[in-house]
């Protein structure tokens, strides 16, 4: 039988899963593992650290569907993806973490960089294997559809050199059927389709289940059908596109929109959990109702193990076959009939004004006015991102991409560069904090050498106005959150993009301009005042 590299038994079930991208940085350990990716169809792009070669992979992820792949060398390489993957983790993202490992053998007698990978990997990932040559096929299968059942996330596989060369039988085994949807039946399906047909202030939260399951038109229709407004989480935006007038936009971490969604779920005499998956959420939103006086349905891919909130329904199953049965037989009633909805549509709006002359709101404001509605954009932890997430409509799913979960910095600018990749032609923007920018800024490299043509978008205020804003909350005095003030449009002209420093609107439209036209990428550094977010978040 002919036989083929147990690293291309891998590559190869990699590209039949539709992955034609793979990041990281090469060490002598993985040489094989990027040569059978290259031959089997899937291009390797050389990042600047592993740990945002891992965000360019989500943002592949986010644009193909395909999982990322994350490849890393052994010992420094493996460790410098851990924030990434843990943040694959937590914000549910399939993540293929390939890893270069010392052959067992040679680990007994040999210390160089050796260390046990599957132990720093177990806790953060969904599964870790070692792969061995006679189960090469059987764990590549078996880790694609860990990392993409249920709720998705990260799988970890360590790569010995000589089993990345061992040869194996170029016979790939039968491949496992994914597993179908399914929607509730029974007595409690009869339960939650009374509830519906007797609410008449029902709402929705919907999160990154709905999402990642593709519940979108199932969602908008019920939602339509029924009269039941939509509020999202950040990573959920645009499940129901926001300019719609049932959509209340997202939710979970600015205590200003709290105030007003809050008491909107207090109204309520249904909410409608479809994939909610708290791990976006604060404090805020802990036991946000009673489940022994507001009727709640919880509709999740994984059993509620997290205790952030109770229901008084907990349906296990996939969400657009659940909103389908639970409509069927039920009919449409008015909600809402003294025009809350509205009256909060409007209360949110004002909460989040756009009518400075200049500041973070306003930077967020032409930016939406002077790109194209269908420019996709990232965005960075701080206090900007919660701003963006606010303000920043999105009319499709995965329409802005962040680390929402673990809240990690860095995140934006290769979030940015993988999405633009496997998206060549949609306009990417990413917005970023001087201070996550700085982290990553090595990868300005890896944008020009790709030639991807986009737009990092930097509010400059020389200091952690996040941490900043919660330490003068606490009264305490100004410590280690201030830094200078660099020339950020200067690094981006030196490493061969576009550079931009903007102190007005006109500014900043003018650069916006500039950037849509050019072949390179653009960093516009909006230089604003400390403490610009004071009351705005």
């Amino acid at each position: 039988m002919p036989t083929i590299r147990a690293a291309d038994a891998l590559a190869r079930r990699l590209h039949a899963a539709g992955c034609r991208h793979a990041f990281g940085m090469p060490g002598g350990e993985v040489l094989t593992l990027v040569d059978a990716l290259e031959s089997a169809g899937i291009r390797f792009h050389l990042a600047k650290h592993e740990n945002a070669a891992a965000f360019m992979a989500e943002g592949a992820w986010h644009r193909t569907g395909a999982p990322g792949i994350l490849v890393a060398t052994v010992g420094p390489g493996a460790l410098n993806g851990v924030n990434a993957v843990a943040n694959a983790h937590q914000d549910r993202v399939p993540l293929i973490v390939l890893a270069g490992a010392v052959d067992p053998d040679e680990v007994q007698t040999y210390t160089h960089q050796v260390l046990d990978q599957q132990a720093v990997f177990r806790p953060i990932t969904k599964a870790s294997f070692a792969l061995v040559e006679g189960a090469a096929h059987v764990i590549a299968d078996k880790a694609l559809a860990i990392a993409t059942e249920g709720r998705s996330g990260p799988v970890h596989i360590d790569v010995p050199i000589s089993v990345a060369d061992a040869q194996v039988p170029d016979a790939i085994p039968p491949h496992r059927r994914p597993a179908v949807s399914v929607a509730p039946v029974g007595a409690d399906l009869d339960t939650a389709r009374a509830w519906l047909g007797e609410a008449r202030r029902p709402v929705m939260i919907a999160g990154l289940d709905a999402v990642n399951e593709g519940a979108g038109d199932a969602l908008r229709a019920f939602a339509e059908r029924h009269g039941v407004p939509v509020i999202t989480t950040y990573k959920a935006k645009g499940l129901l596109p926001e300019d719609h007038p049932l959509a209340l936009g997202g939710a979970g971490l600015s205590p200003k929109a709290d105030r007003h969604l809050l008491p909107f779920l207090e109204a309520a005499d249904l909410i409608l959990c479809v994939g909610y998956d708290p791990i976006e959420m604060r404090t805020g939103w802990r036991d946000p109702w009673s489940p022994d006086t507001t009727r709640v349905i919880d509709v999740t891919a994984e059993p509620n193990h997290h205790y952030m909130h109770q229901s008084s329904l907990n349906i296990i199953a996939s969400c657009a076959p659940t909103l389908a049965a639970l409509s069927e037989g039920v009919a449409p009633v008015e909600t809402w009939p003294g025009g809350d909805i509205e009256t909060l549509r409007q209360a949110l709006g004002e909460a989040f004004p756009a009518d400075e002359d200049w500041g973070p709101a306003s930077i967020i404001d032409t930016c939406r006015t002077a790109l194209p509605k269908d420019t996709l954009a990232t965005v960075d932890s701080g206090a900007h991102r919660i701003l963006l997430s606010q303000m920043w409509r999105c009319q499709e799913p995965r329409g802005l991409m962040q680390s929402s979960a673990l809240c990690t910095m860095g995140c934006a600018l290769p979030l940015a560069i993988g999405a633009k990749l496997a998206s060549p032609d949609r306009p990417v923007v990413a917005f970023t904090g001087d201070a996550g920018f700085l982290m990553v800024a090595g990868e300005l490299a890896t944008a020009r050498e790709l030639g991807l043509a986009c737009i990092f978008v930097v509010f400059v205020d020389a200091s952690l106005a996040l941490i900043e804003l919660k330490q003068r909350g606490r009264q305490m005095p100004n410590r280690g959150v201030d830094f200078d003030r660099h020339d950020f449009a200067a690094m981006g002209r030196a490493f061969g993009g576009e550079g931009h420093t903007v102190t007005s609107r006109a500014e900043l439209r003018d650069a916006l301009n500039a950037a849509q036209t050019s072949d390179t990428f653009t960093v516009i550094a909006a230089q604003i005042e400390r403490g610009a977010y004071d009351g705005r978040i």
